[in-house]
């Protein structure tokens, strides 16, 4: 399997994270809407319901990333960086993927590990009335994010290698069309 092919398939599991990412986003949105009209129209306050809204924005946050890492979105020093040249740039995110994000993304993974399992263990629930139980599965997330990060980081290495090697002509990121 060549580099372009391989970047190929890391970009569409990114794609598909984005697209997780904005259905959660929707299930917030709706969790929201629910909650503010039970709120004010009903008066009936869930705590349930509320924590719920916390987890799924916390779920789209964090598994949103590896779309925004392939979209070009991430957070960088954009005034110098849009300056350089093609072959500059892919220098620049080979270095700051080898040295800044694959151990970011490892050391925030191991410790993301013992911390849901932390918390199965104990058998960790909301220590609010009404809360949610189970919160090994939203600390869960942080692991799993974070090895999506890291994969999509290989597909942002290989893209930046693909471009020292010529296989990229454009650098302007295009949504998949379906």
């Amino acid at each position: 399997m060549n580099l372009l092919s391989l970047e190929q398939g890391i970009n569409r599991i990114s794609d598909g994270l984005g697209k997780f990412a904005a259905v959660l986003f929707l299930l917030m949105l709706l969790n929201v809407f629910y909650d503010v009209s039970a709120r004010y129209l009903f008066n009936s306050v869930s705590i349930g319901m509320q924590e719920l809204e916390w987890h799924l924005f916390a779920a789209m946050f964090m598994l949103g990333i590896p779309f925004a890492l392939r979209a070009g979105s991430h957070v960088r020093v954009d005034i110098i960086y849009d300056r350089l040249s093609r072959n500059r740039r892919a220098w620049i995110d080979i270095l700051c993927t080898l040295f800044l994000l694959f151990p970011f993304t490892l050391l925030v993974a191991w410790y993301g590990i013992g911390f849901a399992y932390e918390a199965y263990q104990i058998g960790e629930g909301s220590p609010d009335p009404g809360g949610l139980p189970q919160r090994w599965v939203i600390r869960s997330v942080i692991t799993i994010a974070m090895v999506f990060n890291f994969i999509s980081g290989i597909g942002l290495l290989l893209h930046s290698i693909n471009i020292l090697r010529g296989h990229h002509q454009d650098e302007v990121y295009v949504p998949p069309q379906h």
